[in-house]
């Protein structure tokens, strides 16, 4: 059972950190599609960046510096060139999984998965033998309580919301939406390199081409499926680690009387169901919205 929770909060605990940054986009209006890229490239940064200085903190000030980088470079696509924002995170998507391969190419000469020799600091054995976790593991419900106040109780919050949902009436009380988007890119900037830093060197010490494997399209629909609320896009995303989690369970228990592939696909079916419930839900609530309003005319 220790296992599964080890299981749970180290694939869950990224994808959490990712999830946030696409709640705080969300709520300032933009869908963000760019979380893959900028996961991946905190993931690289932070690995590559152990290696050349042989500081955590100073590799993960790296990952930060790179990642809010990618969310200007969005904001600028998507608020001066007036870009398509879902066109336009796909794009840095395609930057960010291209861009690190070319830097480990360029860098190492290889194309080969990159081995640090240390990586985050880590909490001791909560669960075991197996617990081994990093201090991001332990930050993450804060950070969640964090967002959930910094959107829901701050002024900021406030702001923020009406930047996303009524821009024109937000810049007529002086508050200027694109200011707005660039502070919610740049916040969620920090929060992939996070993500991306504690699925690379939060247990394994290793990047890897492509290694983020989709998480970043799982952030996204997590936030979709949790209605952008910090608490249920958390939970959305926990679900989708649980699912992980049994599918590697799975494949211990029942061996080859079940195909591979389809376990490993399991997280990325609970993403398709996720955001399917999520669109019925939406769907049912509209119509019963409309229905009343019918029936009061």
């Amino acid at each position: 059972m220790n296992e599964v929770i080890v299981a749970i909060l180290r694939s869950g605990t990224p994808l959490i950190y990712v999830t946030m940054a696409g709640v705080i986009a969300q709520r300032a209006g933009v869908w963000h599609l760019g979380l893959e890229g900028l996961m991946i490239t905190g993931a690289c940064a932070t690995i590559v960046g152990i290696m050349l200085t042989g500081s955590v903190p100073l590799a993960l000030l790296i990952a930060i510096i790179l990642c809010v980088l990618g969310s200007i470079l969005l904001w600028f696509v998507v608020e001066k060139l007036r870009a398509n924002p879902i066109i336009a995170g796909l794009g840095l998507t395609g930057l960010g999984i291209g861009g690190t391969a070319l830097a480990v190419q360029s860098i190492f000469g290889s194309q080969a998965a990159v081995n640090a020799p240390f990586g985050l600091p880590r909490l001791g054995p909560a669960f075991g033998p197996y617990g081994v976790l990093s201090i991001f593991v332990l930050l993450m419900p804060f950070v969640v309580l964090g967002m959930w106040v910094l959107l829901r109780r701050t002024r900021f919050g406030l702001q923020l919301a009406a930047a996303g949902e009524h821009p024109f009436a937000a810049r007529g009380v002086g508050v200027d939406p694109a200011r707005m988007r660039l502070a919610a890119l740049a916040i969620g900037g920090v929060l992939c390199a996070i993500g991306g830093a504690e699925l690379a060197a939060g247990s394994l010490q290793i990047f890897a081409q492509n290694m983020t494997a989709g998480r970043g399209f799982m952030a996204f629909a997590a936030v979709i499926f949790g209605g952008a609320h910090p608490f249920g896009a958390a939970l959305a995303a926990l679900f989708f680690a649980v699912v992980g989690a049994i599918g590697i369970r799975a494949q211990l228990v029942f061996g080859d009387r079940v195909p591979h592939d389809l376990l490993l696909a399991l997280p990325y079916l609970a993403t398709v169901f996720g955001v399917w419930v999520s669109g019925k839900l939406r769907g049912g609530a509209k119509a019963a919205a409309v229905n009343a309003e019918l029936r009061d005319y």
